[in-house]
C-alpha cells in the first residue's frame, strides 16, 4: 500500500480538511437521525402518543442556533418570512406523520419507506424546477418505488407486518415523505432563484 497519500501535505490541504469536516458532519447528522428514530420508536412502544412533541427539541435547536447566527451577523432573511413559515409547516407536518407512524407500524418499515422522499423529490424537481434526469437515475428511483410497493403489499397481505395498523402507518410515512420533499425542493428552489415567490 502506498502510504505517501497520508503525508503531511495531504492532511494540510484545505480541500481535504473541508471534505473530512463535511463527512464528519454527515455522520453526526446520521447518528442524530438514528437516535431520533430509536427514541420515537421506543416512546411509541411505551404507548405514549406525542408525535410532534418528539421533534420540538430539534425545531427549537435549529431556531436557536441559526437565529443566533443571523442576529450575530446582522444578516436579514434571504427570502420573505412567509416562505420560511410555509416550508417549516410542511416539514413539521412530515415529522408529525412519521412520528405518528411509529405507533402503527414497525421501525423497519418507517426507515424503509422514509426513502420515498427521494422519489417525491425527483418528481417535484422535474415538475417545478425543470430538472432533467438520466435513465440510470430514473431506473434507481424506480427500484426505490418498487421496494416501497413491496413493503406495502407485505403489510396489506398475509405477512401482516409489525405494529397495530401497519398499512395505515405505512401510508402516513409515505404522505410524510411527500411533505419532506416539498420542504426540501422549496429550499432548493429559493437557493437557485431567491427572487421566486412560489415553487
Amino acid at each position: 500500500m502506498n502510504w505517501s497519500v497520508f503525508n503531511s501535505s495531504w492532511w494540510s490541504n484545505h480541500e481535504t480538511k473541508n471534505t473530512l469536516y463535511l463527512l464528519f458532519l454527515g455522520q453526526v447528522v446520521s447518528c442524530t437521525l438514528a437516535l431520533m428514530s430509536f427514541t420515537s420508536s421506543f416512546i411509541a412502544s411505551l404507548g405514549v402518543d406525542v408525535p410532534l412533541t418528539l421533534s420540538i427539541f430539534v425545531y427549537l435547536s435549529l431556531g436557536l442556533v441559526y437565529g443566533s447566527i443571523l442576529l450575530y451577523r446582522r444578516q436579514g432573511l434571504q427570502v420573505s418570512w412567509y416562505w420560511y413559515l410555509l416550508l417549516g409547516l410542511a416539514d413539521a407536518q412530515g415529522t408529525y406523520l412519521i412520528n405518528k407512524a411509529y405507533q402503527l407500524t414497525s421501525n423497519t418499515n418507517v426507515q424503509l419507506l422514509d426513502c420515498g422522499t427521494i422519489a417525491w423529490a425527483i418528481v417535484l424537481t422535474w415538475i417545478f424546477l425543470g430538472t432533467r434526469y438520466s435513465l440510470w437515475q430514473l431506473f434507481g428511483a424506480a427500484i426505490c418505488v418498487a421496494g416501497l410497493v413491496c413493503v406495502l403489499f407485505s403489510d396489506s397481505g398475509v405477512g401482516g407486518g409489525g405494529g397495530s395498523k401497519p398499512l395505515l402507518g405505512d401510508t402516513l410515512v409515505i404522505v410524510g415523505t411527500l411533505f419532506f420533499a416539498i420542504s426540501n425542493v422549496g429550499e432548493v428552489s429559493h437557493l437557485l432563484a431567491p427572487e421566486a415567490t412560489h415553487l
